[in-house]
Parts: C-alpha cells; sequence; structure tokens
C-alpha cells in the first residue's frame, strides 16, 4: 500500500488531502510512523523522530495512530487480494505476497491480474496500491517499491538477468550499513556484481546473507508463498514519555499492555503458556523476564499478575524507559487441554476470562476505552 496509514486518514478525512501529513505521537520521543507523499518531499519519513520531522517540514500536520482503524482496512485489502488467489501470504499489516499461478484462466495474464487488483483496492477502499510481479519473491518485491505511488511493474522472464544486474545493491534486504562496507571494498554495487564472486567468497564475508545474495544475482529465490503462518506470540510494548522508577508507575503500564496482549489472544481463540516482560532503562540497556505457567492462560488479568511479579522481582535500580509484554507457547483455544478440578487458581482465571470476554463485546460495540480497569482510569 502506498503511504498506507497517511493515505487512509487523508481519505478520511479530505481537508488533510494534498497536504504533508505524518501519522504519529505528540511526545518529545514519538516516530513517525507513516508519512504522506506531500510530506515525503520535504524528507520526513518513518521512524524519524516527529520532532525531526517537524523542523524539516514547518507545515507538518500530525495525525494520532488509530491501530484498529488500520487493521479493519488491512483486513478488506486482504479480502480483496483473496478473490483473485487463495494464495496470500500476508507479511505486516500493509503488504503481502500473492501467488497467481493459474489463476491467469480466470482472469487473464499476470499484467491483468495486477490491474483488476489495483482498481478494485481503488473503487472500494478510495486508496493506491504498488505492485511488483515477478517469478521470485524478491524481484516480485524489489518491483513493488519501484513505481510508487499507483504503479505496477512486471519482470518478465526474458528480462530477469537484465534487471537483476542493474538492481542497486543496498535495495536487496539484509544489506545494512556494516554489509555495504564490504561491498564497497569488493566494488559491488549492483546485485548484477554478485555475481563477479565465488559462493565461498561471500559466504566468508557474509555469512548466511552471501548465500543468499550468491542465489540472488542468479534468480534464484525458492521461498514459496505461505499462506497460513501461525503465531509464535503475541506482544505490545511502548516507550515512555518520560523515564520513571516507581513501581506503581511501572505496574501501571504492565497493566496497560497485559489487556491488549489479552485481547489480542482472545481475538485469536488463542492461549499462552509463557508470559514475559521487557524493561529497557535509560542508559538503553534492557532485561527480559519470563515465566512458564501450568496450564495456559488468555485472562488480561492472568497474564497482568505473572507480568507484574515479574516486574517486580527484577530489582529495579535504573530508570526505565520502555516496557512491554509479551507472550509465546501459544496453543488454540479449541483444542482441549488438560483440566485440574482440584486448582481454585484456575478456577479463578477462567471466571477472570469470562469477564475480560464480556468486556471484549462491549468494547467491539462501543469502542476501545469504554470499559477499563479502575487503575487505569
Amino acid at each position: 500500500m502506498d503511504a498506507f496509514f497517511a493515505s487512509v486518514e487523508q481519505r478520511d478525512n479530505p481537508s488533510l488531502m494534498g497536504k504533508p501529513v505524518a501519522v504519529g505521537g505528540f511526545s518529545k520521543r514519538s516516530v513517525v510512523a507513516t508519512a504522506s507523499y506531500e510530506a515525503r518531499k520535504f524528507g520526513v519519513h518513518s521512524a524519524m523522530p516527529v520532532f525531526m520531522a517537524k523542523k524539516l517540514c514547518p507545515n507538518l500536520i500530525i495525525v494520532p495512530v488509530q491501530k484498529q482503524k488500520y487493521s479493519m482496512v488491512s483486513h478488506e485489502i486482504m479480502e480483496i487480494f483473496r478473490t483473485y488467489t487463495p494464495s496470500v501470504e500476508q507479511v505486516s499489516i500493509d503488504e503481502a505476497y500473492l501467488d497467481v499461478t493459474g489463476c491467469n484462466r480466470i482472469f487473464g495474464n499476470t499484467e491483468k491480474i495486477a490491474v483488476l487488483i489495483n482498481e478494485k483496492i481503488k473503487k472500494q477502499l478510495s486508496l493506491t496500491c504498488s505492485i511488483g510481479a515477478a517469478q521470485v519473491k524478491f524481484l516480485a518485491k524489489i518491483a513493488s517499491d519501484m513505481n510508487k505511488p499507483d504503479g505496477i511493474t512486471i519482470i518478465r522472464p526474458e528480462e530477469t538477468e537484465k534487471f537483476i544486474n542493474r538492481i542497486d545493491i543496498k535495495k536487496i534486504p539484509g544489506v545494512g550499513k556494516c554489509a555495504m562496507k564490504q561491498m564497497n571494498r569488493l566494488g559491488i554495487k549492483t546485485l548484477g556484481d554478485v555475481k563477479k564472486f565465488s559462493r565461498k567468497l561471500l559466504t566468508g564475508k557474509f555469512g548466511k546473507l552471501g548465500i543468499k545474495l550468491y542465489n540472488f544475482s542468479r534468480g534464484q529465490d525458492n521461498s514459496i508463498v505461505k499462506t497460513e503462518e501461525k503465531r509464535k506470540s503475541i506482544s505490545s510494548e511502548s516507550t515512555l514519555n518520560r523515564d520513571i522508577n516507581d513501581m506503581e508507575k511501572i505496574k501501571k503500564m504492565v497493566l496497560f499492555h497485559s489487556q491488549i496482549v489479552g485481547k489480542e489472544l482472545r481475538k485469536r481463540d488463542l492461549f499462552a503458556k509463557n508470559i514475559s516482560v521487557k524493561l529497557k532503562f535509560s542508559d538503553f540497556s534492557q532485561i527480559t523476564r519470563q515465566k512458564s505457567l501450568n496450564v495456559p492462560v488468555c485472562s488480561s488479568s492472568a497474564i497482568y499478575r505473572v507480568a507484574a511479579q515479574l516486574a517486580e522481582n527484577s530489582k529495579i535500580r535504573k530508570k526505565i524507559r520502555l516496557i512491554g509484554v509479551s507472550t509465546s507457547s501459544l496453543s488454540d483455544g479449541s483444542r482441549p487441554v488438560q483440566m485440574d478440578l482440584f486448582n481454585p487458581v484456575k478456577e479463578k482465571t477462567d471466571k477472570w476470562e469470562k469477564l475480560d470476554r464480556a468486556v471484549d463485546l462491549i468494547s467491539e460495540k462501543f469502542g476501545d476505552g469504554t470499559v477499563q480497569k479502575a487503575s487505569l482510569t
């Protein structure tokens, strides 16, 4: 999708159309989540501190992040993709790989399918996307970035080698600043230049990245479109407006994130056996503390009790700038679990779970924040 969050905000608020917009927060530590193309002309980009973005573009309009709205639009986008192929691998909230092998019998050739998808998203959602098509995933990804916004780039089989020879090496996923220093020493400027070197040399210089570069330079990418990727963990974290070391304030933030994580577990009908707390300190050092449970849970209250205890036991001596709660070892809620008939803790957890699910229904109907824990009000 093109400048996804910003484009959604411009669509929903016509007064923002044609103006430099950044979706982000308002605190000193906030960063830009997405910038509109009007803002990008001034050098504003994702992950840039908001204060810096305002210096580059004094007329920049900051719009608060609305995750729930973007998630709903994302779901609509993925449903549009699935009308053209069942093989859809969503890799982020605004990006996916589609395998359209065999779909030409119904919709026409690859270019025709790309046009149909592009037009349907415009018609139904009033948003634009950019599409890249190739025989392998990494080339399709690179092609999708070539003609933004609202562009379609098709790399036909007979054009693949020529295309590879001129791809800027910086555009290859995994090639960062450290790798670029070695690239410069070897005189590698394009992916085509990689073909001058042996697999052994590239592996010695770059490790796993070297193997990937060797294969990519020859148009080889064995990764497939994965239609179902099981979630391994669900987490929530945030950087605080001010560094804190007060345990009550820390526990309040732990509760806030426990509720978000619990709600996401219940939404996906998942249970978690492992709960962990992440604390990043003012000097940017960080610790993670984890506990494994006998019985998997999805109750926000159960998650909070464990997470809060982990935070208390961490013996915090430095101020904290970031707090996060994470769950892992997830299991499907529809599967039977071993029950303990004489476990009062399990019975209490079940009662909290029922209450949490009732709150979820209220929030879904009337909006987030309608009902909150007393300690968060």
